[in-house]
């Protein structure tokens, strides 16, 4: 009887060895596997589902959750250059169960159609991203954009483009403003035109040290990460890296490097800004822009953050973004009832 007992422990103890093995052999040979399944994991656990909307020869992968047609509006996510719609994850973790939510990948970015330069400019991707609000029928009723980074661009040029689709816009660190201080990543880029130093991309990183420096580049307290987490990382980055340059260029070209700036008198829909005060990326000096153009908008500065406001505030910037539907919707009800 022991040595049965004996046998089942052992045959216990070696069904859960393999997939242990599984898991650690995925970590130190397939690390971008294994993020990728934890992003969908993630997606999972907040009810977030994948999919697609075809428009002629083009597709869009996007994540969502909900439906429209609630209390607050529908939430349609733009993420920054490089990143994907999973960027969100941490801020949708604390937004309402019930709100609608769409995550969209960025043209060319991720499970989105990748063309040519003509859709990475701004414009290009203000039109891409129209073309996907009516492929999936958001512009059926108005609907709050957000917008970060170069998403923020795309954004506030989107509002400036089609308000009458919109209930309201929220930019988060937007590029595309004329700043009145040089953050560190802007003086790079000056050095990088110049010509002074032979260095990469600071967003295009080739190596798990160029990685790092970008990680302490866009967030004020970067994550100490596992150099395997950071080889993971870096493994699904690089395959896509001419593709990043090829946007790259498109973005801070003559014609979408200051999109926002040239576009933002434009804007007439209500406007939420989010800026951390430590971003090296795109300085927080931008949000004053803003408000001298738009003193009716409501700006919010960070303490302790950097440009990565999604990673290192979610659960700040869901709250601001959701006080402000509530206080829009309020705004909407007084108006409605002086009418």
């Amino acid at each position: 009887m022991e040595l049965n007992v004996a046998k089942m422990i052992m045959l216990a103890g070696g069904v859960l060895v393999v997939p242990v093995l599984a898991f650690v052999t995925s970590f130190l040979f397939w690390p971008g596997a294994l993020l990728k399944a934890y992003n969908w994991y993630w997606r999972r656990r907040l009810g977030l589902v994948v999919r697609f909307s075809h428009s002629g020869n083009y597709h869009f992968c996007y994540s969502t959750r909900g439906a429209p047609g609630g209390a607050t509006p529908s939430l349609l996510l733009l993420h920054g250059f490089s990143a994907t719609k999973d960027m969100w994850l941490p801020v949708v973790k604390f937004l309402p169960r019930n709100q609608h939510v769409v995550c969209v990948d960025m043209p060319g970015h991720e499970g989105t159609s990748r063309t040519g330069p003509e859709d990475y400019s701004i414009r290009g991707q203000v039109e891409r991203i129209h073309q996907f609000v009516q492929s999936i029928g958001l512009d059926k009723r108005p609907f709050h954009l957000v917008g970060t980074s170069m998403g923020g661009n795309v954004a506030g040029v989107y509002a400036a483009t089609y308000p009458t689709h919109l209930s309201s816009v929220t930019l988060v660190c937007p590029a595309g403003l004329v700043y009145p201080t040089d953050s560190e990543f802007i003086s790079r880029l000056r050095e990088l035109e110049m010509g002074e130093k032979d260095e990469s991309i600071p967003l295009v990183p080739t190596t798990i040290q160029e990685l790092e420096d970008m990680l302490r580049l866009c967030c004020n307290t970067p994550p100490k990460l596992p150099r395997q987490v950071l080889s993971g990382l870096l493994a699904n980055r690089i395959p896509n890296n001419d593709f990043y340059k090829e946007v790259f260029m498109e973005i801070v070209g003559e014609k979408s490097r200051h999109s926002l700036q040239e576009n933002m008198h434009l804007i007439t829909v209500p406007l939420q800004v989010i800026w951390g005060k430590e971003d090296q990326v795109l300085d927080v000096s931008g949000a004053a822009v803003l408000q001298g153009a738009l003193p009716h908008c409501q700006v919010t500065v960070l303490d302790s953050c950097g440009h990565s406001v999604a990673l290192e505030r979610p659960r700040k910037a869901a709250k601001l973004i959701t006080d402000f539907l509530s206080e829009q919707a309020v705004s909407d009800g007084n108006v409605k009832k002086v009418s």
